[in-house]
């Protein structure tokens, strides 16, 4: 461990904790709860490296909070180390560039980061309970993940068949011209070769029988990890599921934005944030209007959007209030907006009221809030 200045304090001052996390190594700032810097160290990122850095901050007093960058990335493990051991972790926001350059003449630094993640920690800016990942939507989100990378791989996969079959000799093209992409799989799947080409089109049946093979093995993985997620948001929010538009694709976008423990939002206006479907106030005198939002989790408002669609076409209800809107004067597009901004609120009071399990290290009281794309 690297500590530089580090002095024993007295052990009634309150220590704020900073960290900039990286892949292999974080860097740490401790500062009291004057503001004090205190001392810096670095560790890395292993469960003993996350016990030594407990142990040195602690060597200055009792820890009170700490501020970690990318609680779900590089810093999720330190996060819930210290979650574990009853401290409160705040999600704190890389600095912005812009900001960065304009400060100690463009100076940057790890240490620094760190100790702006504690400052920003202590002038009250880091408000973002972290997600807690300690339950069923953090099986759903690595699922989810597999899944998604399979679609991808099977996606060119299928485009790869289709440019082996064009590139055919003319007596192969001839018999697979006209077959859909799940009848060419079928048909090269079972092609009958030896097991050393000899020619281009025996070449070239190889090749499509391996291409096809591999297809059929991506869509077996897809129609598994499909059941076990279809089976674990079933269980995370049933209510979610039942609500009209909303499938387990939809669904499972919105359980993993709002993470295991909901409640980390304290309203819905927070979660409307999150998503980026709350419209930004941009008054200006006599003149009061809003202008629209183009921040949050891009995912979540497109599940939001699809959502809306859905709707329109089938529920009742909303085609009504479509129409309503309509003779009003909006346009389609500022429907959209208003209807998923409604939606926002219905999936926020279920996600609260379905009981998605919180972590029992979140603060109890439940006065952070998360706003934009901050946590997210």
């Amino acid at each position: 461990m690297r500590t530089i200045g580090a002095k024993r304090q007295n052990t009634e001052v309150a220590v704020i904790l900073g960290v900039d996390t990286h892949l292999n190594f974080h860097v740490a700032v401790a500062v009291d709860h004057l503001g004090r810097r205190l001392g810096e160290a670095s560790v890395p990122t292993t469960a003993e490296g996350y016990e030594r850095l407990l142990i040195w901050a602690e060597g200055f007093g009792p820890v009170r909070c700490a501020g970690v960058e990318g609680t779900s990335s590089y810093g999720a493990g330190l996060a819930r180390h210290l979650r574990i051991n009853g401290i409160e972790v705040l999600e704190v926001e890389r600095p912005k560039r812009r900001r960065r350059s304009s400060r100690r003449n463009l100076q940057k630094s790890d240490p620094s980061d760190a100790e702006a993640a504690a400052r920003a920690v202590l002038a009250g800016e880091a408000s973002g309970v972290p997600k807690s990942a300690d339950g069923r939507v953090e099986m759903i989100r690595t699922l989810r993940a597999a899944r998604r990378s399979a679609i991808k791989a099977r996606t060119q996969t299928a485009n790869q068949l289709q440019g082996l079959r064009v590139t055919a000799p003319e007596q192969l093209l001839k018999r697979l011209r006209n077959l859909s992409t799940k009848e060419l799989v079928s048909v090269a799947a079972r092609f009958r070769l030896g097991d050393d080409p000899c020619d281009v089109p025996t070449a070239t049946r190889f090749a499509l029988r391996s291409v096809a093979r591999r297809y059929e093995t991506l869509s077996k993985e897809i129609a598994e990890l499909d059941a076990h997620l279809e089976r674990l948001v079933g269980q995370a929010a049933p209510e979610l599921v039942a609500l009209a538009g909303i499938g387990t694709e939809n669904a499972a976008t919105l359980l993993i934005v709002a993470g295991d423990n909901p409640k980390r939002l304290r309203n819905e206006t927070s979660f409307a944030n999150l998503c980026g479907v709350a419209p930004i106030e941009a008054s200006s005198g006599k003149v009061v209007r809003h202008r629209l939002n183009r921040g949050g989790n891009r995912e979540a408002n497109r599940a939001l959007y699809m959502i809306c669609l859905a709707r329109m076409r089938r529920d009742q209800r909303t085609q009504h209030y479509v129409a309503r809107r309509t003779q009003e004067g909006k346009s389609k597009r500022e429907i959209i907006r208003c209807l998923k901004r409604y939606i926002a609120r219905e999936v926020y009071r279920v996600l609260i009221s379905c009981g998605a399990r919180s972590s029992p290290m979140a603060p109890k009281d439940g006065t952070h809030t998360v706003s934009g794309s901050s946590a997210a």
